[in-house]
């Protein structure tokens, strides 16, 4: 994983643990989680969305 090993880990961890306070770990991941799950969501969505304007010509051809 990035060439971290459980050692860095662990200290990334505690360094986290001692900025943020415990009381505020479970919002922080929860925070990660959605953007996650959100990011996920939107990359299996379709590709793009089509914004240009129809001419008349495919007015007329959707019509028929």
């Amino acid at each position: 994983m990035f060439g971290i090993g459980m050692p860095e880990l662990l200290v990334i961890l505690v360094i986290i643990l001692v900025i943020f306070g415990a009381g505020k770990l479970p919002q922080i991941g929860e925070g990660i989680g959605k953007g996650i799950r959100n990011f996920k969501k939107a990359t299996k969505g379709p590709d793009e969305i089509d914004v240009t304007p129809e001419t008349d010509e495919e007015k007329t051809k959707m019509e028929d």
